[in-house]
């Protein structure tokens, strides 16, 4: 059935990179609306009054700001979007991490207006992608919401990230990392992309380029990371994990690093384990079933401990290897619509987990 399908590129209207973005952020909304509603990060709310106010108001734009509550519920989409009503918005600002960005995508998609998002950390790449994450009230993942279109315009400052705590910059190193390796085995398989379209040689080659700008710059960017400084390396780096690493993803598709990751979820001693430190290791885990070339193998380690990211299983905080557990991550990874069936070759639960076990032994290898 994929063979009918077109090939796809998506991507937010508008991408900007750069420092000190939030005092001038109105000049990045006006073109969009002149009555926001704005959805921050508690930890936000302060710098909002103070830096994008001013801005949105130089602008003759009107603004409510309202504090997001923590997770990305039905629930709190459904307040947010009331006083968005109330407040008769006519576009929306998402100001935070990824929860609070995905929350101001459901409210503006709901709401039929468009949606600005200037994430804070730099964790994830879905800030660029056309989905949202609902959770249940106790934290449980509830379902996936599919967008119609991207972001109207995401806002990337990199003083802002780079002030963020280190963990969440390396964790949105190792989501990227995987970009181009999934969006390769994808393309060769005639798979299905984030969009559920036929990945396109332009979501390759932007993923491909994802992970050339991290092996040119991580080191510098870590060194930047580490002293809350930016530096040409760590923007070239930000561009790659939010921009690139999003729209590569979404035109070139996922693989089995994603996959691994999802059925990783049945391990409970490794639920404090960010999503990008769990897709490295499904990454070194689709390494080995592809019988990858022991050159690229090395390049991948090296970002990897650059980024200081785990590397073993044991480094993510595994005290106990049990089997059966990691025969059911195994099961969910091969799961029927998951992103293992856009692997170029057939893959069954046994050779996952046979590859697992091997990649921690692999990872063994370059401590």
């Amino acid at each position: 059935m994929s063979s009918i399908l077109p090939r796809s590129v998506t991507s937010p209207k508008k991408f900007f990179i750069g420092s000190q973005l939030l005092s001038s952020v109105g000049k990045y909304v006006k073109d969009f609306g002149d009555n926001a509603f704005i959805i921050s990060d508690e930890f936000f709310l302060e710098k909002v009054t103070k830096e994008a106010i001013p801005s949105l108001k130089e602008n003759s734009i009107v603004s409510q700001v309202e504090k997001f509550n923590y997770e990305c519920t039905e629930a709190e989409v459904n307040r947010l979007g009331k006083i968005a009503v109330e407040n008769k918005a006519n576009v929306i600002i998402g100001i935070g991490g990824g929860k609070t960005l995905d929350v101001s995508k459901a409210v503006a998609y709901y709401q039929h207006i468009p949606v600005i998002l200037f994430p804070t950390i730099a964790s994830t790449d879905a800030p660029c992608t056309a989905l949202s994450v609902l959770y249940k009230e106790n934290g449980e993942f509830d379902k996936y919401l599919f967008l119609p279109q991207n972001p109207d315009v995401v806002i990337a400052d990199t003083a802002i990230i780079a002030s963020a705590p280190q963990r969440f910059f390396s964790a949105g190193v190792g989501d990227a990392l995987a970009t181009y390796f999934e969006a390769r085995a994808c393309y060769q398989a005639d798979g299905l992309n984030l969009v559920n379209q036929r990945p396109s040689r332009t979501g390759l080659g932007l993923a491909q380029l994802c992970f050339e700008m991290l092996s040119e710059n991580i080191d510098k960017a870590m060194d930047a990371i580490r002293h809350k400084i930016t530096t040409p390396a760590l923007e070239q780096t930000i561009e790659a994990t939010i921009y690139l690493s999003g729209v590569g993803a979404e035109a070139g598709g996922l693989a089995a690093a994603h996959a691994v990751n999802n059925g990783m979820s049945a391990v409970e001693s490794l639920h404090h384990v960010q999503h990008g430190e769990k897709v490295v290791f499904g990454l070194l885990t689709q390494l080995v079933l592809e019988n990858a070339p022991q050159e690229e193998i090395d390049e991948v380690i090296r970002i990897i401990k650059a980024a200081e990211l785990p590397l073993t299983l044991e480094d993510m905080g595994m005290k106990e290897f049990i089997e059966s557990e990691w025969r059911t991550v195994a099961k969910i990874a091969c799961a029927e619509g998951d992103t293992m069936g856009n692997m170029p070759m057939r893959v069954t639960e046994e050779d996952v987990y046979n590859a697992m076990v091997a990649a921690n032994a692999l990872a063994h290898r370059y401590k």
